[in-house]
């Protein structure tokens, strides 16, 4: 299944693939695939490995995938679907940057692009949550038009109804 990117005004978030994600688990990347530095984070591991391991259990996820996040054609960053969505319909999110991306909008900005891949694709909603003191993701989730709805003694949960 072929799935496209997504262009926003300054970003690209270009579609994981099974050998995209065993080169970010590898953290080996390829040829024509520059990664900027510090990518893959520890989370972009945890997020290609769950992706190679859905793939595997359930098969292709279509568009609720993990996405790298390019600037100027390099990656930044990876944002992405932890899975397809649940019961309900509702899709979880989650997003990382490397550190010379941060504090640019670009996280808000791929956010808003994912929400609007999970309205197009037929999720009702979108949920994520962050650590109390990141506050960084919350000001990313609230930007993207995510408010939180519910905190507990170690998260804030947000959540958007499409």
């Amino acid at each position: 299944m072929k799935i496209t990117s997504v262009a926003t005004a300054r970003l690209l978030l270009h579609p994981l693939t099974v050998v995209d994600a065993e080169r970010v688990v590898a953290r080996e990347s390829g040829p024509g695939d520059p990664w900027g530095e510090g990518y893959p984070g520890d989370g972009d591991v945890r997020s290609a490995t769950g992706f190679l391991r859905g793939v595997a259990e359930r098969g292709d996820p279509g568009v609720f995938r993990p996405y790298r996040i390019r600037l100027d054609g390099v990656v930044v960053g990876g944002i992405g679907f932890h899975g397809p969505p649940d019961a309900q319909g509702v899709v979880t999110v989650g997003y990382g940057l490397v550190p010379g991306a941060r504090g640019k909008g670009y996280a808000s900005e791929a956010l808003r692009a994912l929400v609007e891949v999970a309205r197009q694709a037929g999720a009702t909603g979108v949920k994520g949550d962050a650590d109390l003191d990141n506050l960084a993701s919350h000001r990313v989730m609230e930007a993207a038009g995510m408010p939180c709805v519910a905190q507990d003694a170690t998260l804030r949960h947000f959540y958007l109804a499409l």
